[in-house]
């Protein structure tokens, strides 16, 4: 009996350290993964940051020059150009070398910025607003269709359409009554608005 059962006894072997192993492999992997993954991350956040400096840095100091630039006077040469080509054009109604040019050394001397009124929008309307290049120059039009034509044209022109209640042949007597009232009525400075001044325009806005 004992022979018998020694015989159909069944040993049964355990092996834990290959499952061990196993696990150890994929521990492992993990971190090497988990290493990767935090090194380009940080390299992602760090590559970010340094481009945002350097392009918060080139916008803060690219404009400096271009402000400093917008208030320097026109040089001598361009002024002269535009003279050139404005007396030189083929338009009938353009203005001589020599009406010009007087005009153009009056904004010269003006100091900066030059406040400048117009009269009308002629051919030489674009050459007296560069010409005043750091001040204001205002235009003043009495055809307000031609007024709001040119204005969306040229949008960097500031035009007031008027209507004018005086003549041409009335001048000497405009004139002379404005120089009678210059204490009163036709003071330089004060609200044109309520002003019985033949040669006020009453009609333009307080800005003007």
């Amino acid at each position: 009996m004992k022979n018998t059962n020694n015989t159909n006894t069944k040993l049964i072997l355990l092996h834990p350290y290959i499952q061990k192993q196993g696990s150890s492999n994929r521990l492992w992997l993990l971190a090497f993964i988990s290493i990767l993954t935090l090194a380009f991350l940080v390299t992602l956040i760090y590559t970010r940051e340094s481009t945002f400096i350097a392009t918060s840095t080139t916008s803060s100091v690219i404009p400096s020059p271009v402000s400093g630039l917008g208030s320097a006077p026109l040089p001598a040469t361009v002024i002269n150009t535009l003279l050139h080509y404005a007396a030189k054009s083929n338009d009938t109604f353009h203005m001589p070398y020599s009406d010009l040019k007087p005009i153009s050394d009056m904004l010269r001397k003006c100091s900066s910025p030059c406040n400048l009124l117009i009269f009308g929008l002629t051919h030489e309307t674009l050459l007296w607003k560069a010409l005043n290049h750091n001040g204001r120059t205002v235009f003043i039009e009495e055809n307000r269709y031609y007024a709001a034509y040119f204005e969306e044209k040229h949008p960097g022109i500031d035009v007031f359409d008027v209507q004018y209640t005086t003549k041409r042949s009335e001048m000497k007597e405009l004139i002379a009554s404005a120089k009678e009232q210059v204490a009163n009525e036709c003071k330089p400075v004060q609200n044109l608005l309520f002003s019985d001044c033949k040669l006020g325009l009453n009609d333009l806005p307080t800005c003007v």
